[in-house]
């Protein structure tokens, strides 16, 4: 049956700095890593310091990361995912990259934080218009789902999970604010009831404005289908890497016969 071997990175906005990222990279290639990912405005700094950015640096920014990222995919025979900020004439845009080393694919962020203290939606020029499914795509018999971080609180992303019946959700995030428990709890139950890992990757950080400081806890951790924490990162900088294995996928569906008890109904409507 089908393995494979995925990491999460733990960190702070890189910054231009590359070293740390190939450092970990070696480590998570040395245990046959297939796949990386990285948590929210790691790539990038967090939304509201682009306040006292230069669109230019912010560019540079992700012009070298994209440019380095698919470099170390060819060198490394690895699978990027990342959350990247994309500078266009009309603004910024949240997005979510996957690099291989044969191409590279773009999610754009459908829902983003509409908070007054934290206002993604208001800030990046992201479209306003009718769901799509996210992004999904193979990597060795394995169907993989990238989902933006709030986007894990609608339920159209998880019939498309159950629909397309993708096998690992990856989620990468940067929550504060002390919601360990309530992040913990959502991903647990999402990936027992919709029968799929989940692999989330959480920054790291602070961020302080006149009011408050955004502390970025990290949790970073892989959610078997049974909604079993499998490996958890705490608070510091650290890499997970674990392997993953279908047959625990079908047989979780198979038990609990969610998608059967479904399609039964819909085959009558």
């Amino acid at each position: 049956m089908s393995q494979l071997v995925v990491a999460a990175l733990q960190l702070p906005t890189l910054g231009m700095n590359a070293t740390r990222l190939e450092f970990y990279l070696k480590q998570a290639k040395q245990r046959d890593a297939d796949m990386m990912l990285l948590g929210e405005y790691v790539l990038n700094h967090f939304f509201k310091e682009f306040e006292t950015m230069s669109t230019a640096m912010v560019k540079a920014q992700t012009k070298n990361h994209l440019a380095l990222l698919k470099t170390l995919s060819v060198k490394y025979d690895i699978v990027f995912v990342a959350p990247i900020i994309i500078c266009k004439s009309d603004g910024y845009y949240k997005t979510i990259v996957k690099i291989s080393p044969k191409n590279t694919r773009y999610y754009e962020q459908q829902i983003l934080l509409p908070y007054q203290h934290w206002n993604e939606k208001k800030f990046f020029s992201n479209a306003i218009k009718p769901l799509k499914d996210a992004m999904i795509f193979n990597l060795k018999g394995f169907k993989i789902m990238v989902m933006g971080g709030f986007e894990l609180h609608f339920d159209p992303f998880w019939e498309q999970v159950t629909r397309k019946k993708v096998d690992l959700v990856l989620l990468p995030t940067a929550s504060t604010f002390g919601s360990h428990n309530r992040w913990r709890e959502i991903i647990k139950s999402k990936a027992f009831l919709h029968g799929c890992y989940i692999l989330r990757a959480n920054r790291l950080g602070e961020y302080s404005d006149a009011e408050v400081k955004w502390k970025f806890y990290g949790d970073t951790m892989l959610v078997s289908p049974e909604g079993e924490v499998e490996m958890m990162l705490e608070d510091k900088e650290s890499m997970l890497v674990e392997i993953i294995n279908k047959e625990e996928v079908i047989t979780h569906r198979k038990t609990w016969g969610f998608e059967k008890e479904l399609k039964q109904r819909e085959d009558l409507a």
